[in-house]
């Protein structure tokens, strides 16, 4: 192959929608250095992959060496995407993980299905599986904390480190295909909560929740609560405090366009959060310390992140919490919340019968 001939690139996302999202800018690297970039997703990121721009095709695979509960081994299904994998020889693998993650089960496939250049971070040795073995805390065998960057960064650095780099015009922020704005069918400008995570350590007690919905509602807003199916609980116990509840009824792209007519999204750190960003709505982050914020914080919008970053819970990747009573988000006061939804909103705007605005800041 030579020097001058475009690539067509494999690159490996195996975890849920939000962290699909936050290797987007990477993923345009690729695409601005190669003929096609296909992706490899889990189940659970496969939402967010189908609104990327850029990506040719999508292969899905339940990894068992991923997830949180990874699922079990699948000798059928590993064999059907090995063999998809063969039949595009792809020139390059590219496989973004987070820090604790291992790439070498995905290089291993690569491997197999004979992609020319494999590039991966990696901090365990990797044999013969690497080509281009890039390290996230260089010298560091140890987690390192926040020193490794924001995830969106880290993957710009893979990027990178396989001879793809973003276009100088590119703003590296988050982006998705255009998605129609939802509006309350009264017109009155609202903010999202989103209080509920695929792990309880990250989520927003709903009791909490509810104070929150009931403190923006006091200022003037009209409150959105979104979320799963599984969900619905939420929607109900925030509807009484006054919400709008969408809970269950919207699908990824929907939800996409529900955080894109919102003034404000309040969530903790969850895929929404990055969801928000990627539309370029602004971000109350109600952040668990659990994971390092300066890795997981909201990307290229304006956000202000809430919660105690010293609380005990700090750094142990807990998927349910360890202290009682949640205290890093609970002790957040809901006008607290409030003051920061009108730091990056302003107030709300009445609106006419019309369905005019008039009066206040937007």
């Amino acid at each position: 192959m030579s020097s001058t001939t475009r690539r067509r690139v494999l690159a490996v996302r195996l975890d849920s929608d939000g962290d699909v999202l936050l290797t987007g800018p990477a993923l345009r690297a690729l695409a601005a250095g190669s003929s096609a970039v296909d992706l490899l997703v889990s189940p659970s990121g496969a939402a967010a992959a189908r609104l990327l721009p850029g990506i040719a095709d999508l292969h899905v695979l339940a990894a068992p060496w991923s997830g949180n509960p990874a699922p079990p081994v699948d000798a059928l299904a590993l064999a059907e995407v090995l063999q998809s994998l063969t039949d595009r020889e792809y020139d390059d693998a590219v496989i973004f993980t987070s820090y604790h993650q291992s790439s070498l089960p995905a290089a291993l496939l690569a491997r197999l299905a004979g992609v020319r250049q494999v590039c991966a971070f990696s901090e365990e040795h990797p044999g013969s599986l690497l080509d281009v073995r890039a390290r996230r805390v260089p010298g560091r065998d140890d987690d390192g904390g926040p020193a490794g960057g924001h995830e969106v960064e880290a993957a710009l650095r893979l990027a990178a480190a396989a001879g793809f780099h973003l276009p100088a015009d590119d703003d590296r922020r988050l982006r998705i295909r255009p998605v129609a704005a939802y509006r309350l069918p009264s017109a009155h400008p609202y903010v999202v909560i989103h209080p509920l995570a695929s792990v309880a350590s990250r989520s927003i007690d709903l009791a909490h929740a509810a104070e929150i919905t009931m403190a923006l509602r006091e200022v003037g807003w009209e409150v959105v609560v979104t979320g799963t199916r599984a969900q619905a609980h939420a929607g109900r116990a925030l509807s009484a405090a006054g919400a709008h509840d969408l809970m269950g009824t919207t699908t990824f792209a929907r939800l996409a366009g529900v955080l894109a007519g919102a003034s404000c999204v309040v969530v903790g750190n969850t895929g929404p959060a990055h969801l928000a960003a990627a539309v370029g709505t602004p971000v109350v982050s109600l952040f668990s310390p659990v994971v390092p914020v300066e890795r997981w914080r909201p990307w290229g919008v304006p956000h202000v992140v809430l919660g105690d970053r010293a609380a005990a819970c700090r750094g142990t990747r807990a998927t349910a919490c360890p202290v009682p009573g949640h205290p890093c988000l609970n002790g957040v006061d809901p006008t607290v919340v409030t003051g920061a939804v009108g730091q990056l909103a302003g107030i709300p705007r009445a609106v006419a019968a019309d369905g005019t605005a008039r009066g206040g800041v937007g």
